[in-house]
């Protein structure tokens, strides 16, 4: 059946970030929905964020298309031309290619959840993070500052 039971599937926490930056998204929560279903050309991820909690770094994607829409509570749209509230049903898109470092801030007293859906091309993805010094490509996350790297 299609249909897909979101209590049973597991929760996932944590983060593959570089300390410290793996800080602010320590409150997210997601499950594999498009994964559950055998969906294998893109991704999406029902994500909860407790108060206080960011969806990621800010970052954007050399090849790998983004779309949200937030479905309970309200979140912060944080991006390179400023901050948009986000409430049930808007919607934000990210092109690839687009050099918008943006992410999602929880600045309420009450959780928030959203479905986020993305193409998946970690064969070719870069995503660059615009404040910090972090990288990630094919091979994985790297520091900017690392010469090796």
């Amino acid at each position: 059946m299609p249909k897909i039971d979101c209590t049973s599937l597991p929760v996932n926490a944590g983060s593959h970030y570089l300390p410290p930056h793996h800080l602010p998204v320590a409150g997210r929560r997601w499950q594999a929905v498009a994964a559950a279903g055998g969906l294998t050309q893109f991704g999406a991820n029902l994500v909860t964020l407790a108060p206080g909690a960011w969806s990621s770094q800010r970052h954007w994607h050399s090849h790998e298309d983004e779309m949200l829409v937030l479905l309970e509570g309200e979140a912060v749209l944080v991006e390179d031309d400023g901050e948009t509230v986000l409430k049930p049903g808007d919607i934000a898109c990210f092109p690839a290619g687009v050099a918008n470092g943006h992410h999602l801030q929880n600045r309420s007293a009450l959780p928030c959840r959203f479905l986020a859906i993305g193409t998946d091309r970690q064969d070719v993805d870069e995503c660059h993070y615009p404040d910090i010094d972090m990288h990630l490509d094919p091979a994985g996350f790297r520091r900017k500052s690392d010469p090796a790297a």
